[in-house]
């Protein structure tokens, strides 16, 4: 492979990081649409065939499991060679490589196994029941969240001072129990991962050597998206011979509620010194009107890094902004749009709907069903996330390590086998007690219970023996296919009537598959069970899998990042809810919702619309709303403003003080605006508004003591006075 081909086709901005020298740190300040993996990949092309760098001395950090396995494909197609050993994943998958490699000096046990989120909840729910701490003071969600937000800063139990935080003082001491609870069964949590391989690394300072040499040149994919735990994991591996080459773009960072430093891509400067910054600019995605109005919206936001997108692909049309006056109004009008691209030959997956809040998919979910347009919602249950899934991998985990306790407790009474949960509290105590696995105290125990529920606990115990003995000469797909029929899964699933499509039974036998296809060489370090066990539990962290092609994609703007649609929707663009409430009056959370909104802007190829409504029922109540701030951000010359003629209340859209005016009467059957009425609970009240027919019709009627209301005109049970 010569130079000519590796920067063929390739811009003057994008050569230039390709083809900057060894000894050069850079950062590769790439917009969106820019081009940013096309430069990685090249980039590595390049120092493997014209610098003779050895694969194995390439790491690439990539953020989710879409973008690792996009550059591995890529990077093999340009060298015409499998990289099978080459260090490329996300933080997580290479912290992952890197602690099997070295359990021992991590002090863990060569088989640890990963918890996912779901089984980190139970685990803290169950410890604080046994602790006696109050869920109904201290929420679960609350005090998970607070133990996985310290690892991400790098923080451990013994660091924190509660002081006389009485929320942070019960959370530390949750913490404790929990972090205690997984070192004695050799569970790591996703955020684990991270500060024990970062401790790996400290505490070792021979092994830190070893990949700081090993490692010449050290390349990060979304740079604005590292947390602390990650930033001083690429700083600890960085010696000042070896070089690192990060992409990334501060006006993309968007994910500071989930530790996100937006600061660690200005640190770079000083922290890897010296640094080359080339800026990628020229957008290959959007057409000149969504880029120059993007570039006006962004511009608001101080202490940028700065740069201008641009298109060599003119134009193109102006963009929508619809007024509408409801949240249903707006779900007409972008599913009837929606609909007619589709008449036009459009396939459905190019039109996307993002929105800033899940709740708002309600209003766009109706719309499609009603007008038949078949739509997936992006970013649902990832397929090792299914129940099906993860009790058939709980088998595997078991058969492979009977000391996985964690696996043990979803599966030993599943399918129901008439092990009740007095039992299992009693192997949880004499576990607690003896300090030994839940399998070994289940065998010590069974002796000791009454007549049936030692029967059950036994045959579960011969059950999961006889399934390791049975499966020590089966492959991986074998395996699993006999312990899918063997544990009696494929007999539950079937006589679901639940599952009357019969997606459980597909799903398993779709696990088999997975299994027949899973590449043990990528994972040599472990045996071909935990890798695969492993692969599971680290896809259930990461990205979801490609929606099928033939749907309307539904997703948060959050979940669209990364993504392109020839036709984006960008609805609820209103205050208080895009920006939020929480984030508008605290300067850096401003910017990052506008950063957002950036984001969600730049996903669009061909055409955007932006929607609002006047008044929307949200989270149990009717809002009246003020158009975004945003809108009011970028020039109206690139803006095709459409309003609709409203009914009889279009005047009151328009009243700031909305409830102080003369309401003119407008009827509908038994409803009339203005008129008074009764309700059982809130009393005396006027009527302001009405939508809809037969069941679903609401009517909006503003109480002398309880407020105005949303209600079910058909639940309602107003009484006219």
């Amino acid at each position: 492979m010569n130079l000519s081909e590796i920067i063929d086709g390739l811009n003057d901005n994008q050569s230039q990081s390709v083809i900057l020298e060894e000894g050069q740190n850079a950062l590769i300040l790439a917009g969106a649409g820019s081009g940013k993996t096309r430069v990685l990949t090249h980039r590595i092309a390049y120092l493997v065939t014209q610098k003779n760098v050895h694969i194995d001395a390439i790491l690439a950090v990539t953020f989710t499991n879409k973008a690792s396995k996009e550059m591995r494909e890529r990077l093999e197609m340009l060298l015409r060679r499998p990289i099978r050993t080459m260090w490329v994943g996300t933080f997580h998958g290479l912290a992952h490589r890197l602690l099997r490699t070295h359990a021992a000096e991590a002090n863990l046990s060569p088989q640890f196994q990963i918890l996912d989120q779901q089984d980190q909840y139970r685990i803290v729910k169950r410890l604080m029941k046994e602790n006696e701490i109050d869920e109904s003071k201290f929420p679960v969600r609350k005090v998970q969240w607070f133990i996985n937000q310290q690892k991400d800063e790098g923080i451990r139990p013994g660091d924190i001072d509660a002081g006389h935080n009485y929320f942070v003082k019960k959370s530390l001491e949750v913490f404790t129990l929990y972090e205690k609870h997984c070192n004695a069964n050799g569970l790591i949590d996703f955020a684990e991962l991270l500060v024990r391989s970062y401790e790996l690394l400290k505490n070792n300072p021979a092994l830190l050597t070893h990949y700081q040499e090993r490692f010449q040149h050290i390349l990060v994919d979304e740079f604005q998206d590292t947390n602390t735990v990650q930033y001083r994991w690429i700083k600890q591996l960085f010696n000042g011979k070896n070089n690192v080459f990060c992409v990334g773009d501060d006006d993309q960072s968007i994910y500071g509620w989930r530790g996100a430093k937006i600061e660690n891509i200005t640190k770079l400067e000083t922290d890897f010194a010296p640094i080359q910054t080339i800026r990628l600019e020229q957008n290959y995605r959007s057409t000149g009107n969504i880029l120059n109005a993007s570039n006006a919206l962004i511009a608001h936001n101080k202490n940028r890094m700065g740069k201008s997108l641009w298109t060599d692909a003119g134009d193109g049309e102006l963009i929508n902004l619809y007024e509408a006056r409801t949240e249903i109004d707006e779900a007409d009008y972008v599913v009837s749009t929606i609909q007619k691209h589709i008449n036009d030959g459009t396939p459905a997956n190019q039109c996307a709907i993002l929105y800033r809040s899940n709740a708002q998919s309600r209003a766009f979910e109706e719309r499609l069903i009603k007008y038949n347009v078949p739509y997936i919602i992006y970013g649902g249950l990832r397929f090792f996330e299914r129940a099906e899934i993860k009790d058939a991998l709980c088998y595997l985990r078991l058969m492979e390590n009977t000391e996985d306790s964690v696996a043990l407790e979803r599966i030993i009474n599943f399918p129901t086998r008439g092990i009740g949960n007095a039992t299992v509290e009693k192997i949880r105590e004499f576990a607690n007690m003896n300090q030994t696995s839940l399998f070994q105290a289940a065998t010590s125990i069974a002796s000791t219970l009454p007549t049936r529920a030692a029967n059950a606990l036994v045959g579960f115990i011969h059950l999961i023996e006889e399934m390791q003995d049975h499966a020590k000469n089966l492959d991986l797909s074998e395996k699993v296919a006999y312990l899918i029929k063997q544990s009696g899964l494929v007999t539950h699933y079937t006589n679901d009537k639940i599952d009357k499509t019969g997606s459980k039974t597909a799903n398993l036998e779709e696990l088999i598959a997975a299994a027949g296809q899973y590449n043990h060489e990528e994972d040599s370090e472990m045996n071909e069970v935990t890798g695969f066990i492993s692969l599971a539990s680290l896809d259930s962290s990461g990205d979801s899998s490609a929606p099928p092609t033939q749907n309307v994609q539904l997703m948060t703007i959050h979940s669209a990042k990364g993504l392109e649609f020839p036709y984006v929707f960008l609805t609820g663009m209103e205050e208080d809810l895009f920006p939020s409430r929480q984030s508008k009056d605290e300067p850096h959370l401003l910017d990052e919702e506008r950063r957002l909104c950036y984001v969600g802007m730049t996903r669009s190829m061909k055409k955007l619309t932006l929607s609002f409504a006047i008044k929307r029922f949200l989270h149990g109540q009717s809002i009246y709303a003020y158009p975004s701030r945003f809108l009011s951000e970028f020039p109206r010359e690139y803006l095709n403003e459409i309003k609709q003629k409203y009914g009889a209340t279009q005047e009151n859209y328009k009243k700031d003080d909305i409830f102080n005016q003369d309401i003119k009467p407008q009827a509908n059957g038994d409803l009339s605006i203005g008129k008074t009425v009764k309700h059982g609970k809130f009393g005396f009240g006027t009527i302001l508004n009405f939508e809809g027919e037969g069941d679903s019709a609401r009517v909006q009627v503003k109480f002398k003591t309880a407020g105005t209301k949303w209600l079910i005109s058909s639940y309602a049970n107003l009484e006219f006075v």
